[in-house]
């Protein structure tokens, strides 16, 4: 009787003991030395990717955010502020999950078919309100021009990239409602491009964020 008990006080402690072993190498020890190397190593991609701007973080590379003008009394929808430039369509998102400054409570797609009439009609909608926007005097902007990202949200209605076609659709109202030279903006937009990862991986993209923190600089120069 005293050598069962004996025995099960051993292995209690035994197991006492792996568990605290286990704790300290896998709870504290292992998450200390993953944190210590992403702060050595990839220190911007370990806090959220940020940029910054007048010496403040803006927002991250990785998260879309809208560019909108106050919400005035009766509107349900805020307008676009056309003096910058415009990211994806976020129609995935509900009506209380606008990603405001980053407090964001969900992201998602439509989850709706091809030849879904809703996913239709907002298309419809969103290429018509692109072809008024982006049509300035001297330059109007066609149908055939919109580009699909324009029109649709990505995936997670979140996505913080337009393609080189849709940020040179809106060179011109850009280069109108900030008084730059098309050429200023033209190259803006250029210098802004980035190609695909590695060279084959992906699609060109530009960052909206950065784009029109450049802007907002350019601005302030002119």
């Amino acid at each position: 009787m005293n050598n069962s008990v004996t025995n099960t006080a051993r292995l209690l402690g035994a197991g006492l003991r792996a568990l605290l072993v286990l704790t300290l190498v896998t709870g504290v020890i292992y998450p200390l030395v993953v944190t210590g190397v992403a702060q050595a190593l990839f220190h911007n991609k370990a806090n959220g990717s940020e940029i910054t701007a007048d010496g403040k973080v803006v927002g991250s590379s990785l998260t879309g955010q809208s560019y909108n003008l106050p919400l005035r009394k009766g509107q349900q929808t805020p307008a676009p502020d056309l003096k910058w430039f415009q990211g994806r369509p976020a129609n995935g998102l509900g009506a209380n999950s606008v990603n405001t400054r980053y407090k964001l409570i969900l992201s998602g797609a439509t989850n709706l078919s091809a030849d879904n009439k809703t996913l239709i009609q907002q298309v419809k909608d969103a290429k018509a309100a692109v072809i008024k926007d982006n049509s300035v005097p001297g330059c109007t902007v066609r149908a055939s021009e919109v580009p699909a990202d324009a029109v649709t949200s990505s995936g997670s209605g979140l996505d913080p990239d337009i393609s080189p076609a849709y940020a040179q659709l809106q060179v011109h109202r850009i280069a109108e409602k900030n008084n730059l030279s098309i050429a200023q903006v033209d190259k803006l937009v250029k210098d802004h491009t980035q190609g695909r990862t590695l060279g084959f991986m992906g699609e060109p993209r530009v960052n909206v964020l950065e784009l029109n923190i450049a802007l907002k600089d350019l601005v302030a120069k002119s």
